[in-house]
């Protein structure tokens, strides 16, 4: 594995060697430029020079940087008690890390220690409430209305989870069922539900338990690994073999759970598509756009046109510089209603759309992207984007001011069979 060597560790080292320091400082800072330099792309012999480091200079005032260069390392080897280690103490300076709350508490966990149990449930506890304060304050315009709803409800349902499992190594069962039950409804995923079934089975409650090992097994989660699978179809197997003396009426059992989550995956669905239209779209012409006057706009009412897509925002220059080009192209299909013109911004901040175009008076017939550009593939502005009768992508062109107007009304008359 590649060590993801902080870069403040290495300015901090390069900063201190460069400046040729005389005081006792120079020989830590040699040491750790050694230790980084030796390790090379070994990310375990990163954590083992930086620990000797520790070890050697415990009154370092770089100990916060090195202990989060740890605990960083210590999530890519997946070192459980390397990450507690490490991320309680980073905890411990910075209790806001929502990412490294939850994955501390996991960290924690692992070892079914009650007492480690015990604080994992409180940091499992915190996640929950900075996902909880995220949900009170207004989205940040560049993320989509539906990607933010289900960002903050994966971290609810993963918060409640993490309790779910803390509650239940403390021998606290009925309040773990509780807590899973919660996740599952929050944001369904194979863990929640392996939770419950986990601790229904615990509480000697298997009938109960075993649908939920099966929507564990079933659920459509993509976040789920072949092992966990196949560890939920075996557990669920044994109780229910304990339960029934044999696995007779269990492929039964399966099927009511694949179409139970199915159709929770669906509503799931549905209930994001109301906030965005868009949301897990892949074809273009599936796409709903927004327009600058709130108005919408089908990609699909377009078909059987040929489509020619403008992707620019207000900050880009060279966008500026191809609008004139791009508005001779159209003046030159100005009477054809077969070709449609598209001006898409990707702007982050579309406050800042209109008094732009009003600025320089460009034409207001704007849309906004709403991941088109994801969908398309979009990574430099200005691209123009065609896009043939049958809806297929045909062409797409960077900026290129010296051929972009033959360029661009060559491949339309092509889109066009002509």
């Amino acid at each position: 594995m590649k060590a993801r060597i902080p870069a403040v560790l290495w300015i901090l080292c390069a900063a201190a060697l460069a400046a040729g320091a005389q005081d006792s400082r120079e020989t830590e800072d040699e040491a750790l430029y050694r230790a980084l330099v030796e390790a090379g792309s070994s990310t375990i012999d990163f954590v083992r020079g930086l620990e000797n480091h520790l070890a050697r200079f415990p009154q370092t005032e770089r100990r916060a940087d090195l202990e989060r260069g740890l605990v960083k390392a210590a999530i890519e080897l997946n070192d459980n008690r390397r990450i507690a280690l490490y991320g309680e103490r980073v905890l411990a300076r910075d209790p806001g890390d929502v990412e490294l709350l939850g994955r501390v508490a996991e960290a924690l966990l692992a070892s079914e220690d009650k007492p480690a149990a015990g604080r994992a449930l409180n940091y499992s506890r915190r996640l929950e409430e900075a996902y909880r304060e995220l949900d009170g304050t207004e989205r940040p315009s560049r993320i989509r209305a539906a990607r933010w709803r289900e960002r903050i409800d994966r971290g609810l349902a993963k918060a409640l989870v993490l309790q779910a499992r803390a509650a239940g190594t403390l021998g606290r069962s009925p309040e773990a069922v509780e807590l899973a039950r919660r996740s599952y409804e929050t944001w369904p995923t194979s863990e929640g539900a392996r939770e419950i079934g986990r601790w229904l089975a615990e509480a000697g409650r298997l009938e109960e338990a075993i649908p939920h090992y099966a929507d564990a097994f079933t659920l459509p989660d993509p976040r789920a690994s072949d092992a966990s699978r196949a560890a939920d179809r075996r557990r669920m197997g044994e109780l229910y073999r304990k339960l029934k003396g044999s696995e007779t009426g269990l492929g039964d059992l399966i099927l009511q759970a694949y179409d139970r989550t199915a159709a929770l995956i669906a509503e799931r669905r549905a209930r994001l598509r109301e906030l965005d239209p868009n949301a897990e779209l892949s074809d273009p012409m599936e796409f709903t756009l927004s327009g600058l006057r709130g108005d919408k706009l089908a990609l699909s009412s377009l078909r059987g046109k040929v489509l020619v897509l403008d992707f620019w925002a207000t900050w880009c220059g060279p966008c500026r510089a191809q609008y004139p080009l791009y508005e001779k192209v159209k003046q030159e299909f100005r009477s054809r209603p077969d070709v449609v013109f598209l001006s898409i911004n990707t702007d982050e901040d579309r406050s800042r759309v209109p008094e732009f175009i009003a600025e320089n008076n460009w034409d207001d017939k704007v849309y906004f992207e709403d991941g088109l550009s994801a969908a398309l593939g979009i990574d430099v502005i200005p691209t123009a984007v065609l896009i043939g009768k049958k809806g297929e992508v045909e062409s797409r062109m960077r900026f290129n001011p010296d051929r972009f107007v033959d360029m661009l009304t060559a491949r339309i008359r092509q889109a066009l069979g002509e």
